[in-house]
């Protein structure tokens, strides 16, 4: 099932999840947890009629609209959890979630603590093994909803996570970490981005902190995961990639990348995956922040002026395509796996 696809044609674009679209419920709430509360949205099929409305008026990222708090469509739907990448948030993906939504899906997002835009604290971020818990933590908290969400179809849930996502995905679906191995390797490939991250978080300082980091997380109820543009993916065990026991959509991007190379990260990930369920394209004309939300006119300037450098967020591949149109790719490639994967 592994195929480098490159940059594939939209064709079948119009295919999906569930054939019929719905209007899009949304809320937001917060987990309570006295050490570690869970910011969460989640989006959903709903029955109102009323008119969706703007959910986050971001002045440098397009956002999406939807209904807040409107009742739900009756009936199962799959689930999807979404886990955003290192100083990201849970509205990079709405693009996503809502897409998903809109074809018959219950999507939620959090805000990992310490690994947020707005909440960068050190010691929370430093407890990277959290990042698969708050994943279920908020799975446990839609499952017990279905009046507000809808019920969530048995055997149908699965986790979509975008760069340091990605790792979080691979963690709750049962690969283990190896905090040695990844120390390691960053010797050898200090350039890469993840490599970086990983010494800013420090994850691995104490011995205990190393046991919890190679702990293992797996979920049971997931049944299905995919990385968009992963990292840290080299500091996985060999046996734990292979004994991998869902099926695994990794999308990479292409465009040329001196810290994030697809083949050091995604396709390497790729090939330590069990072939019969592991599906790898690489989006030639992608770059890491293409799986990210689209951004306004005048945006890349009002970044660069307050930290200089975050103007790459908004910039994708030489000669690529406009992002919505990768973005509608990436919707489609997940909608297909999604169907097909089930079990």
């Amino acid at each position: 099932m592994k195929t480098a696809l490159g940059t594939l044609f939209l064709i079948g674009l119009c295919t999906s999840a569930v054939a019929e679209t719905h209007p899009v419920g949304f809320h937001t709430s917060t987990l309570p947890d006295p050490q570690r509360p869970l910011e969460m949205a989640v989006w959903y099929p709903s029955t109102s009629t009323a008119t969706a409305q703007v959910i986050d008026n971001n002045p440098v990222f397009v956002s999406t609209s939807a209904v807040r708090d409107a009742p739900p469509t009756a009936g199962e739907h799959p689930l999807v959890v979404l886990s955003h990448g290192y100083r990201g948030n849970w509205s990079n993906q709405m693009w996503l979630a809502n897409a998903l939504a809109d074809q018959g899906y219950i999507v939620a997002a959090v805000n990992h603590p310490g690994s947020t835009t707005h909440d960068r604290s050190p010691q929370a971020a430093a407890q990277l093994w959290q990042r698969p818990v708050d994943l279920r933590r908020a799975i446990e908290a839609v499952v017990a909803q279905p009046g507000k969400f809808g019920a969530v179809a048995p055997q149908r849930i699965a986790v979509v996570g975008h760069s340091l996502g990605g790792w979080t995905a691979l963690e709750i679906a049962g690969a283990r970490f190896d905090p040695e191995r990844f120390a390691e390797d960053c010797k050898t490939h200090a350039q890469l981005a993840s490599c970086s991250v990983y010494k800013q978080m420090n994850p691995a300082s104490t011995a205990q902190a190393k046991a919890d980091l190679a702990a293992d997380r797996r979920y049971e109820p997931v049944t299905a995961i995919v990385s968009l543009d992963l990292g840290l993916s080299r500091g996985m065990t060999d046996a734990s990639l292979a004994a991998l026991p869902v099926p695994t959509l990794v999308i990479a991007a292409g465009a040329p990348s001196a810290d994030l190379p697809a083949q050091l990260e995604s396709a390497d990930l790729a090939k330590r995956l069990p072939a019969a369920t592991t599906r790898y394209v690489e989006i030639s004309d992608a770059t890491h922040f293409s799986f990210t939300s689209m951004c306004k006119p005048g945006a890349i300037e009002m970044l660069e002026e307050d930290a200089p450098g975050d103007g790459v967020i908004c910039r994708d591949g030489e000669h690529a395509r406009p992002r919505e149109e990768i973005q509608q790719q990436v919707v489609a490639l997940i909608g297909d796996f999604l169907v097909t994967s089930k079990p």
